[in-house]
């Protein structure tokens, strides 16, 4: 699943990508279909940061493992 997740996160990159080149490349204003993209920014902006939010912790932990792993290590010799 963290691999599927990861795909999303490099999609919704890549879409929001679009989207921003779309509005920089865009001649003439269509109200509607704007609100449209800018909706789908959103959604895709709540769900990366979301996903990263995700990231963040499971860095976290992996970083508490580690330091418990290596003050048991250091416990360990001191005996």
């Amino acid at each position: 699943m963290a691999k599927e997740n990861n795909q999303n996160l490099d999609a919704n990159l890549k879409k929001l990508s679009l989207i921003a080149k779309e509005f920089e490349n865009q001649e003439g204003i269509n109200i509607e279909e704007s609100l449209k993209k800018v909706k789908e920014a959103v959604a895709l902006l709540k769900a990366s940061r979301k996903r990263l939010e995700e990231v963040e912790n499971e860095f976290e932990e992996i970083k508490k493992e580690v330091e418990t792993e290596e003050k048991e290590e250091k416990e360990e010799k001191e005996e």
